[in-house]
């Protein structure tokens, strides 16, 4: 079999079943183990899937820059963002993430709420300044401009001296077993400080998020209490989740 094609298997394998051993893959294709790894990381260098310890699960591209991204304000992202924002009671101290999702929970949020929120994004903080009963506060650091955000050491600083009620996490891939991660290092670790830093950690996920993995891990599922995500997910896809115990939410 040439390259190609058992590439091309292991990809369509990949998409059917939700992840690849590579013990599998070695026996049905006949080759060797050392010829699947091969295969397995020069797939991951394309950006086709994300290696694991074993073999490999699917991954989502690098995604494009967030002024493009904030183009797609896509009916689920929008129903997400209505269902978070719904969360927040009077008088909490909430983590707003940043991301297009977590974009739409600062525009939905509710007129008459007494609230104070900490964010790290800079086109939240100015949707933010809107409301009038929001004490707002953004938390320094270096500009990230993919997202654009703020990172480093002066942010992941801020955040630890944070006691939130409540953080809305922004993530690239969520899955059951290898938890909630981003596709850039320099976002990962205030990502996970600011998890630290709340009560309650709720994931904000689209459907084409889940059961996905990016190379750098924020937290592990144990460590969210819930998730928001698409009114399509099917109940067979969430059902590992519910099984780690998040409370989902269905938009």
């Amino acid at each position: 079999m040439l390259n190609v094609e058992r590439r091309r298997y292991i990809l369509s394998t990949l998409q059917r079943q939700g992840k690849v051993l590579a013990h599998e893959l070695s026996d049905a294709l006949n080759v060797s183990i050392d010829t699947i790894r091969r295969d397995l990381r020069e797939l991951s260098e394309a950006g086709e899937l994300q290696r694991v310890h074993g073999g490999a699960l699917p991954a989502l591209s690098t995604s494009t820059k967030f002024a493009v991204r904030l183009q797609d304000s896509s009916a689920a992202k929008v129903a997400i963002g209505k269902a978070a924002a719904q969360m927040i009671r009077n008088g909490q101290v909430v983590i707003l993430d940043g991301g297009t999702t977590a974009l739409q929970v600062a525009r939905n949020l509710p007129h008459f709420l007494r609230a104070t929120i900490f964010t790290t994004a800079l086109p939240i903080a100015s949707v933010l300044a809107e409301y009038e009963n929001l004490d707002v506060f953004v938390v320094g650091g270096q500009l990230f401009r993919h997202s654009p955000v703020m990172v480093g050491a002066a942010a992941v600083k801020e955040l630890q001296a944070i006691r939130a009620d409540l953080c809305f996490l922004g993530v690239r891939s969520l899955h059951w077993e290898h938890g909630a991660s981003v596709a850039f290092r320099e976002e990962s670790d205030v990502k996970r400080t600011m998890v630290g830093s709340a009560a309650e950690v709720v994931a904000l996920c689209t459907a084409e998020k889940l059961g996905t993995v990016s190379p750098y891990i924020i937290a592990p599922i144990s460590e969210l209490s819930g998730l928001v995500t698409e009114q399509s997910v099917s109940a067979e896809t969430l059902e590992p989740y519910k099984t780690q115990g998040l409370t989902i939410i269905q938009a």
